[in-house]
C-alpha cells in the first residue's frame, strides 16, 4: 500500500526537468546537420536528378519532421538562426541562449555541407562539364546550392538570361516566408496547445509549401545557417548578407505579431486552468492516503485481532 501512496505522489507532484544547455546544443547541431545535408544535397547532384522544386520542397520538410521527431522534445527543433530569433523575442528562449543555438546550428550545417564536399566525385565534376561549361571545380557545383538574386536567382539560369529577380523583390520574398515560417513554428510549438505532436509536420509541411513558391526566386532562402554553409563551399559570398538580413527580419515580424495578438488571449484561460488542475490533484492524492493507505490495512488488523477474544471467554464459563 506504501508503494501504491508513492507511486500516487510521484505522478502528481512530479518536477520536469529540461534538458541542460550542452544537451540542447548537441540537439541544435544534429537537426540542423540533418536539414542542411539533405536540402544542400539535392542541389548539389541536381544535374542527375530532375527533381526540381518538389524535389527540393519534399526533402527539406521530411528533414526537418525526422530532426524535429528525433530531438525536438532537447531543443525546441528550431534548425534555424531565423527560429530562433522568433523564440527568444517570443519569450521562450534567452538572448544567451540564442546566440548559442546560432553558433550549434552554424557548426551543423558547415559540417553537413562540408560532407558534401568532401566526399563529392571529381570524376563526376569532369563529367558534368559536359553539361555545364561552367562548372569547373567542386565548388561550382556547389553554386547550384547557393541562394541568390539577379544573374543568381534560378529563373535567371532556367530563362537562360532572360528574366530575373532583382535584390528588391528577393529581400521582400524572403522577409515574407521567413515570417511565415516562424509564425507557424510559434504557434505549433505554443506550450499551450492540447497537442503538440503536430509541431514537426506543422513546420515541416510550411517548409515545404514556402519552398516551391520560392525556389524560383532566391533557391529558397529562410534559413542563413544554410545559405552560409552553401556559400562557403561554393566561394560566393557576394550575396549572403540578404539570407541573413531577410530571415531576421521576418522573424522578428512574425514574433513581435504573434506575442501581440496570439499569447494575450489565453493568459487568463491558461491561469485558470492551471489552477483547476492542482486541485484536482490534491484531491486525489488525499482521498489516495485516507481510505487506501492509512484507514484501511489498520481496521483489516483491529477486526482480525478483536474478534477471538469473546470466544475465549465463552469457553472458560463453561
Amino acid at each position: 500500500m506504501s508503494q501504491d501512496l508513492a507511486a500516487t505522489r510521484g505522478v502528481t507532484e512530479v518536477e520536469e526537468r529540461s534538458p541542460s544547455l550542452l544537451s540542447r546544443l548537441l540537439a541544435e547541431t544534429f537537426g540542423t546537420f540533418l536539414l542542411t545535408l539533405v536540402i544542400v544535397g539535392v542541389l548539389v547532384y541536381s544535374p542527375l536528378n530532375s527533381v526540381g522544386g518538389l524535389g527540393v520542397a519534399l526533402a527539406g520538410a521530411f528533414a526537418y519532421i525526422a530532426g524535429a521527431a528525433a530531438v525536438g522534445r532537447v531543443s525546441g527543433a528550431h534548425f534555424n538562426p531565423a527560429i530562433s530569433l522568433g523564440a527568444w523575442l517570443g519569450g521562450r528562449i534567452s538572448v544567451r541562449d540564442m546566440f548559442a543555438y546560432w553558433g550549434a546550428q552554424l557548426v551543423g550545417a558547415i559540417l553537413a555541407a562540408g560532407v558534401l564536399f568532401a566526399t563529392f566525385p571529381t570524376a563526376l565534376v569532369d563529367l558534368l562539364k559536359g553539361q555545364n561549361p561552367e562548372i569547373v571545380n567542386i565548388p561550382s557545383v556547389f553554386g547550384s546550392a547557393v541562394n541568390g538574386f539577379g544573374e543568381n536567382s534560378p529563373l535567371y539560369l532556367q530563362t537562360q538570361g532572360g528574366a530575373q529577380f532583382d535584390w528588391f523583390p528577393a529581400l521582400l520574398v524572403e522577409v515574407i516566408i521567413s515570417a511565415v515560417l516562424v509564425g507557424v513554428y510559434l504557434g505549433a510549438y505554443d506550450r499551450r496547445r492540447s497537442v503538440i505532436g503536430y509541431g514537426p509536420a506543422a513546420v515541416g509541411s510550411a517548409i515545404a509549401a514556402l519552398t516551391m513558391i520560392s525556389w524560383f526566386i532566391t533557391n529558397s532562402g529562410m534559413n542563413p545557417a544554410r545559405s552560409t554553409a552553401a556559400a562557403l563551399f561554393a566561394n560566393e559570398w557576394g550575396q549572403l548578407w540578404l539570407f541573413w538580413v531577410a530571415p531576421l527580419v521576418g522573424a522578428a515580424l512574425a514574433a513581435l505579431f504573434y506575442r501581440a495578438f496570439a499569447s494575450s488571449d489565453v493568459e487568463e484561460a491558461d491561469e485558470l486552468e492551471l489552477d483547476e488542475d492542482d486541485e484536482d490533484d490534491f484531491v486525489v492524492v488525499e482521498e489516495t492516503e485516507v481510505v487506501t493507505v492509512e484507514e484501511t490495512p489498520e481496521a483489516e488488523a483491529a477486526d482480525v485481532t478483536a474478534t477471538p477474544e469473546p470466544e475465549k471467554k465463552a469457553d472458560d464459563k463453561a
